[in-house]
C-alpha cells in the first residue's frame, strides 16, 4: 500500500497533528471505526450519524456530512484499504481543561489495512480491570479508552480472541472492542449502557433488526451469573461483524443458529 494519501488532516494529505491538539493532552474527542469492502463504506448513515451523536455529548461540532463523506470515500478507494478511522477533536489550544472560547474541531481520516477476520467461532476470558461509571460518558466512543488498553494488556494467547469487562458492581458490560449479547430462550439481551461501555453501531443495528422482526429484546444489567447461565454468548462491532463465543473459560456453548441470524440482520439495509 502506497505510504502517502493514508492520512488527511482537516483535508490535507499529512500525517501529523499540532502538539497542543486537546485530543492528545486530554483525550478530548471522539472516534469511528469503519469497514471497508472493495473501495465502498459499510453503513456510512450509521456511522456519521453516532458521531454526530457523540460530538454533541462533548459539545464538539461534528465536521459537515457531506465533506467528511467525500474524505472517507476517497481514503476508502486508497488500494489495499480496509479500515477507515474517523477522530473528531477538540482542536488545539492553550494548556490547561477550561475549553479556549476560539478552539476550532480537527478532524483526522486514516486509512489502513484490515488485519482481523469477521464472523468467528471464539475463545475469550474475563478480564480482572473493572469498568469505572460515568455516565455523563456512557455511551460515547471517546479518546479516553485506557480501561480499554490495560484490560487488553492482560493476556498474549493468540487463542483467546476477546476479553470481556465488568462494571464496579460485577455486571458484564462488553469486550474490550466489542459489544455483547445473550440469548435466553427466545429472547435477546445486551447489557444497559447507562454507567459506562460504547453504544456501538454494529449494536445498534442488532437491536433494530430484532425489533423489526418481532424479537423479544431486553435492555438491562446483566450479571455474570446470568451471563454464564444464558443459552449463547456474541459479540459484535463493525470490523468483526459478530463472534459467536464457544468458550469462556470453563463455560462451553454450542452452536444453535443463532450467530448465523445475528449476522444476516447487520447487513439489513435499515
Amino acid at each position: 500500500m502506497r505510504r502517502e494519501g493514508l492520512s488527511l488532516i482537516n483535508g490535507e494529505r499529512m500525517d501529523c497533528v499540532n502538539a497542543l491538539d486537546r485530543g492528545l493532552h486530554y483525550g478530548d474527542g471522539v472516534f469511528r471505526t469503519l469497514k471497508v469492502a472493495a473501495g465502498e463504506v459499510r453503513w456510512w448513515w450509521d456511522q456519521y450519524r453516532k458521531l454526530d451523536e457523540d460530538c454533541a455529548a462533548l459539545g464538539i461540532a461534528c465536521p459537515d456530512k457531506a465533506m467528511l463523506e467525500a474524505e472517507v470515500r476517497q481514503l476508502a478507494r486508497e488500494p489495499g484499504v480496509g479500515v477507515v478511522k474517523i477522530v473528531v477533536t477538540r482542536g488545539s489550544g492553550r494548556r490547561g481543561y477550561g475549553i479556549p472560547a476560539d478552539a476550532a474541531p480537527a478532524r483526522i481520516v486514516m486509512g489502513f489495512p484490515f488485519s482481523g477476520r469477521e464472523n468467528l467461532d471464539v475463545r475469550v476470558r474475563w478480564c480482572e480491570l473493572r469498568l469505572s461509571s460515568q455516565p455523563r460518558l456512557a455511551g460515547v466512543k471517546h479518546l479516553n479508552r485506557l480501561e480499554n488498553v490495560l484490560a487488553r494488556s492482560e493476556w498474549e494467547d493468540a487463542g483467546i480472541a476477546e476479553g470481556l469487562l465488568l462494571d464496579e458492581t460485577g455486571h458484564a458490560i462488553c469486550g474490550t472492542m466489542s459489544n455483547l449479547f445473550i440469548v435466553e430462550q427466545e429472547t435477546l439481551v445486551t447489557p444497559s449502557l447507562s454507567g459506562c461501555g460504547v453504544a456501538g453501531v454494529a449494536r445498534g443495528r442488532i437491536l433494530r433488526a430484532a425489533e423489526r422482526q418481532g424479537l423479544a429484546v431486553k435492555v438491562e444489567p446483566l450479571p455474570r451469573e446470568r451471563l454464564l447461565a444464558s443459552d449463547g454468548l456474541f459479540l459484535c462491532n463493525s470490523l468483526i461483524g459478530v463472534w459467536r463465543v464457544a468458550d469462556l473459560e470453563e463455560k462451553h456453548w454450542p452452536d444453535d443458529g443463532w450467530a448465523e441470524k445475528l449476522r444476516n440482520w447487520l447487513d439489513e439495509d435499515h
